[in-house]
């Protein structure tokens, strides 16, 4: 979720040349060094990574941050990062860093999940790097001690109970806040955006980069947004991919309401998809008509809310929230269309136990939610509404959103959060170079076009947008098409953008890397 302003329009921005409809922008000798870091940049020891299924070449090591960075010779984090160097040193440019989504991506994970893409797609133009971000994999993390029933994908989300009620999610909300603030200490509290942003520079200090060059998706977004506002003259070429509403006011809060009506421009495609002759091979038809499988699923549900199947996984039954959570999930990528059609075909079969989804299946490690939780609400204050006013709002989203229930507007631990943000949120404007390329889908269930066009009107002339004619979270080498694939690529190497926002209509599928 990102933003930039005009007067800084030429920092970076290229010899202004243009040919074939086209600009240039973001040369890598084109920034002015960046500000000498407050201590020396700590060395990095690259070795073997302990993942043996990391692609071949990928580094690991450990960047020393500080805990506090009002305090940067005290206390000292871990955060874990990794690169693959190019493989063709003569075409190489600069660095690049893979921003996961989350809030809790490992970009360590990221990176071994792309680079082999990467490296192809981009013809050793860069280093490909990336980091988990403190609290996350391999980095520094904390614990809540919160209880499992807590750690429930279900439980974070804060779906509402049997006919909208919230007085469970008001309970466990407070329990989790006050766990969090028990147990997590000034480790927890670190958490936060802003510390990502600075611990993405201090990584750039340590590799000897002037520039970076950037890769997000998702919350990687904001985070790339963030960094390129606090600090313009460090960036090479931007890529912002499935970007959210950047607005202060609005972010965590304002992402999650969103994805109420993101899923429903989303839930059309798996309608067509569910009713289409192909899905009678495999038995996963769920219709006759398009219109006749939103219904089916929500009363399906509403029927699971009354009386939970019993699963395939011991103790763990399968309720409306678990249908309706592994919706969500299904809906950021056409991929995972045929798991949750089976899922409604096994969940309406007296006769079958439901397999649960991985991430239904089991709680969440206890770090992980910590670190979910902690960076949402540690970024911005959050209202401390009645439960009254909650409750108004939960059920007026129902009305309007059926396949979300009121999930995405219910109360969260963040309004019962003990410590107050260290800092304000930061307003992404449109001042800095002109460096930036947004690629957005029609219809995503996160981050919604309507969103994202918010992160637009906030980069002004310092961004494009290229918007990808389908559905699905996450476009680049993953669930847009050949052409959004192009229009990154040849951005990152060779800088040239659309001269102005375009469509990307062909249907050719991306490449899932």
């Amino acid at each position: 979720m990102t933003t930039y302003p005009k007067k800084a329009l030429l920092l970076t921005l290229a010899a202004a040349s243009v040919a074939a409809g086209l600009t240039t922008a973001g040369a890598a000798t084109a920034a002015p060094a960046a500000a000498r870091p407050t201590t020396a940049a700590p060395q990095l020891r690259w070795h073997a990574c302990a993942d043996p299924e990391v692609p071949a070449g990928q580094e690991c090591a450990e960047l020393p941050v500080p805990l506090d960075y009002a305090d940067p010779d005290g206390r000292q984090l871990t955060v874990a990062v990794s690169r693959i160097r190019s493989d063709r040193p003569e075409a190489r440019r600069g660095t690049l860093v893979v921003l996961p989504g989350g809030p809790g991506g490992s970009g360590v994970q990221r990176l071994k999940q792309k680079g082999d893409a990467l490296r192809r797609e981009l013809g050793g133009a860069y280093d490909l790097v990336a980091f988990d971000p403190r609290g996350v994999g391999a980095s520094t993390t904390a614990t809540c001690g919160l209880a499992p029933e807590d750690r429930y994908l279900t439980s974070l989300r804060s779906w509402p109970g049997p006919n909208g009620e919230i007085t469970e999610n008001v309970a466990r909300s407070r329990r989790i806040a006050e766990a969090c603030a028990r147990n997590g200490g000034p480790e927890l509290r670190s958490f936060t955006t802003a510390n990502q942003v600075r611990d993405m520079d201090r990584f750039r200090e340590a590799l000897g980069e002037r520039t970076l060059s950037a890769w997000g998706t998702s919350y990687g977004t904001y985070v790339g947004a963030v960094y390129a506002q606090k600090y313009p003259q460090r960036t090479d070429r931007w890529v912002l991919d499935s970007s959210g509403d950047p607005d202060p006011k609005r972010v965590a809060r304002g992402w999650l309401a969103n994805m109420a009506q993101g899923a429903e421009d989303r839930f059309s495609d798996f309608a067509a998809w569910a009713v289409h002759p192909d899905r009678d091979r495999d038995g996963l038809r769920l219709a006759g008509r398009p219109e006749e499988v939103e219904p089916l699923v929500v009363s399906l549900a509403a029927a699971l809310d009354r009386a939970p199947r019993e699963s395939t996984t011991p103790g763990v039954p399968l309720t409306g929230n678990g249908l309706r959570q592994a919706l969500q999930n299904a809906l950021y990528s056409d991929s995972a269309f045929a798991s949750f059609a089976r899922l409604v075909k096994e969940a309406g079969d007296p006769a079958k136990k439901p397999v649960l989804p991985r991430e239904l299946a089991q709680p969440i490690p206890d770090p992980d939610a910590a670190l979910m939780v902690a960076v949402i609400c540690n970024d911005v204050a959050w209202p401390n509404a009645s439960t009254a006013s909650y409750q108004r709002a939960v059920d007026a989203d129902r009305a309007r959103h059926p396949l979300t229930a009121g999930m995405p507007v219910n109360v969260l631990p963040c309004s019962f959060w003990k410590d107050t943000p260290a800092q304000k949120p930061t307003r992404i404007t449109d001042d800095g170079p002109s460096d930036i390329l947004m690629l957005q889908s029609r219809r995503d269930p996160a981050t919604p076009l309507f969103g994202g066009l918010k992160m637009r009107e906030a980069l002004g002339d310092r961004a494009r947008l290229v918007t990808v004619e389908q559905g699905g979270h996450g476009l680049y080498l993953g669930n847009g098409n050949a052409c959004g694939n192009r229009a990154v690529t040849e951005f990152l190497t060779t800088g040239r953008r659309p001269a102005e926002d375009t469509d990307c209509a062909n249907s050719e599928a991306g490449d899932a890397g």
